[in-house]
């Protein structure tokens, strides 16, 4: 859209406040009011309605249109001041506004996401052959079996062992205990387990076939023997993957990244099991972002007691839980311009003025105001836009956000025990703090540098106090016992 079009429709939309505010109040923007009217009140400066941005200092014909200049009147405010848009109360019923106070509400600092469940790669057993051979049975697994410890998989002919074992055999059969002792380790270099040398002590018998069990439980991923088969010594037979304890991989969008820290609790529902929540902890956020989604991958640890989970398995997953106090509007009364984020703050007297706000995450229907307002301030909920577009076409400034808002006040030294420290956060067991009404519970704080978190140790017991912030508490200080005291 052109500039003048743009300002057509401005102008189109200020013309329905301003017909609709006449019809009402029998105020007109841009009317002349009488002489004598204008003998009481004070010109601030006078303008083209058709270009309310250029101002002029004394009156005169418009150099833009063939009109004359109208002149602006300080009604509200300081000398040099532009007054806001004046409503009576009459017009603003008609129009609809609705007024809402800036309020501190609590406000749930919980994710919803949706994430897949796989095998936890930190459970991995990988079975080699210890020596060249050959497969003389197998044991009818297959990929995808899930076994207990210890299942066998196959029985192994070892040729190189035969020979190591005669040798032996015969050194024990001469007596000499040193010579005896040196054969047995060499045995067990050879990757000879003492049971099979027990055996062939027993026996007597240089045979070694040895058979490869499965040294954890879990699932049987890849299979590679099969009866009659030749082996080489390093050779992959299997891979299993434990069960014990599995991955949740759940994808974030960016934007919420900032607000979730390794060793936060998570809790996920499946589809397969409605109903029936599973809880555990972000073990680790990835370091790249997928391209497409523009998400990064929050991977969670849970317990899989009975094999339930299964690697696949689609789950709901809530971040986060606890309720953070931060100043709110409703989420209506936020206009989002595209380079800026505006509300319509009530003033007295009837009038109104566009402010410019931070605004920080949406829940509930109420947006977090980070900075621009104050508690106890009005805004406009509906009927805003229309004020907007006043606003503009009378030339007003938007009060700006302050330079530097007021420090939050760090609240009283907590004693807690350290569960998890990195560079950004620290995962804390600490007691119930009266202050917020909290109980005693584990959550993650941030860190206000990265500092803070060196020399600090899982286990340790500390003091800290933190700055409850709009995205979250914050550290101010923490101190472990030994210094504190």
């Amino acid at each position: 859209m052109s500039t003048n079009s743009s300002r057509v429709a401005s102008i189109a939309v200020g013309a329905v406040l301003v017909a609709a505010v006449a019809g009402t109040a029998g105020y007109w923007v841009g009317h002349t009011p009488p002489p004598s009217a204008v003998a009481e009140r004070k010109v601030l400066y006078w303008y083209d309605p058709m270009s309310p941005e250029q101002k002029f200092t004394k009156p005169g014909k418009s150099p833009f249109m063939d009109m004359p200049l109208v002149p602006r009147y300080a009604d509200t405010g300081a000398e040099g001041v532009k007054p806001g848009v004046q409503l009576d109360p009459v017009a603003r019923q008609n129009l609809g506004v609705r007024l809402a106070r800036v309020e501190r509400t609590p406000v749930a600092d919980q994710q919803s996401v949706t994430g897949t469940i796989g095998y936890n790669q930190r459970d991995v057993a990988v079975i080699q052959a210890r020596a060249a051979g050959f497969v003389e049975r197998g044991y009818g697994r297959a990929p995808g079996d899930v076994l207990a410890a210890g299942a066998p998989l196959a029985d192994l002919l070892l040729p190189a062992w035969d020979g190591a074992l005669a040798e032996y055999l015969g050194v024990r059969r001469l007596g000499d205990a040193a010579l005896t002792a040196a054969a047995r380790q060499r045995l067990r270099l050879l990757g000879l387990s003492d049971a099979a040398i027990a055996r062939a002590d027993a026996n007597g018998s240089a045979r070694a076939t040895t058979t490869i069990t499965t040294p954890i439980g879990g699932a049987l991923q890849t299979l590679d023997v099969r009866p009659g088969m030749a082996v080489a010594a390093g050779q992959t037979l299997a891979q299993v993957n434990g069960l014990g304890r599995v991955w949740l991989d759940a994808a974030v969008p960016e934007a919420m990244v900032s607000r979730i820290a390794v060793g936060q609790h998570a809790r996920a529902e499946l589809t397969a099991y409605p109903g029936v929540p599973v809880t555990g902890r972000i073990a680790a956020i990835l370091p790249a972002a997928q391209p497409d989604s523009r998400t990064l991958t929050v991977r969670i640890d849970l317990p899989n007691p009975g094999g339930r989970l299964r690697p696949g398995m689609f789950a709901r997953v809530m971040l986060g839980g606890s309720e953070q106090s931060a100043l709110t509007v409703p989420s209506e009364a936020v206009i989002r311009t595209g380079t800026r984020t505006l509300v319509i703050v009530a003033g007295e007297h009837g009038s109104y003025r566009p402010a410019e706000v931070r605004v920080g995450r949406e829940a509930g229907g109420r947006t977090v105001i980070e900075a621009g307002l104050a508690e106890g301030e009005q805004v406009v909920a509906s009927g805003q836009f229309l004020l907007d577009s006043e606003a503009s076409l009378r030339g007003l400034d938007v009060r700006q956000i302050a330079a530097k808002p007021p420090a939050a006040a760090a609240l009283p030294l907590t004693h807690a025990r350290i569960e998890a420290v990195d560079a950004t956060s620290v995962t804390l067991s600490h007691d119930a703090i009266p202050a917020l009404a909290w109980p005693a519970m584990t959550m993650a704080f941030k860190l206000a540098s990265p500092d803070q978190g060196k020399g600090l140790h899982p286990g340790d017991e500390v003091m800290f106090s933190f700055d409850q912030k709009p995205d979250g508490p914050v550290i101010y200080a923490i101190t472990p016992m030994g210094a504190a005291k």
